[in-house]
Order: structure tokens, then C-alpha cells, then sequence
């Protein structure tokens, strides 16, 4: 599922393109979130039937680290952790008590999804207003 813009100087880990721009005319997108998560499934096939390149990063198998943790947090806020997640009903009192990067760090699955980076500004969610922006 991971798509990149085919360039060396711009790829990142497990080939997905990492650049500003993939040429002069489209805006770098990378999409964060799982392959069996359907939000993420349903926003990658419109991205892709609207002709934009968009990168996928699964943060199970590709988590993030701790500068993109710290990005998305001062972006997006605690409200990045999923506390309705079936990982976070699994975890014990003492593990919720840990701050929201310390989760997000030894639990890549409560981020809530997906998280979409257009050309460095963080989105998000898979809803009509983040549909509109995306795809515009």
C-alpha cells in the first residue's frame, strides 16, 4: 500500500517519498494510520481516484518516532490519543496514566487515524471539511 514518487533523493524508510514536492505542480502528502483501519482505507481511495500522490505509512509497522510524535501532538493535541481505541480499553490504569507521548510511543495503534500530512501541515480525521481540504 505504501506509494512513493519513484525518487531516490526523496525517498524515505520502506520507499515512501518524504520530499517538499513531488514536482512543481503537486503538494508531498503522506497519510499515517494502519492498513485495516477502513477510515484509512476509504480516505487513500479517494485520494488516489482525485489523481493526488499520496504516500501510506503504516505506524504499526513504521512507528512513529519522537520528533514526529512531538509534531503531532503541538499540532493536533492530546485529542491525538484514541481513549475509545480497543487498545486503550486494553491497557491497565497504570499504563493510561502515562502522558500522551509516552502512549502513542509504546502504542502506535491509539493514534487516532488517520493523520494526514499535506506538505507539512498536519489534518486530522476522514471528514467532509478534511475531504474538502485533501482533495481540493
Amino acid at each position: 500500500m505504501n506509494k512513493g514518487c519513484g525518487s531516490a533523493a526523496l525517498a524515505g524508510p520502506g520507499g515512501g517519498c518524504y520530499g517538499r514536492r513531488h514536482d512543481d505542480e503537486s503538494l508531498r502528502m503522506i497519510l499515517y494510520g494502519i492498513p485495516t483501519c477502513d477510515t484509512c482505507r476509504e480516505a487513500m481511495k479517494e485520494i488516489a481516484a482525485a489523481g493526488r500522490p499520496v504516500t501510506f505509512r503504516d505506524v504499526r509497522s513504521e512507528p512513529l518516532d519522537t520528533a514526529d510524535i512531538s509534531r503531532f501532538l503541538a499540532a493536533l493535541g492530546d485529542g491525538l490519543v484514541n481513549r475509545a481505541s480497543t487498545t486503550w480499553r486494553g491497557l491497565d490504569d497504570t499504563a493510561r496514566a502515562a502522558g500522551p507521548a509516552a502512549l502513542l510511543a509504546a502504542h502506535p495503534t491509539l493514534m487516532k487515524r488517520p493523520v494526514i500530512d499535506v506538505d507539512g501541515a498536519l489534518i486530522l480525521g476522514w471528514t467532509d471539511a478534511v475531504r474538502a481540504r485533501v482533495l481540493k
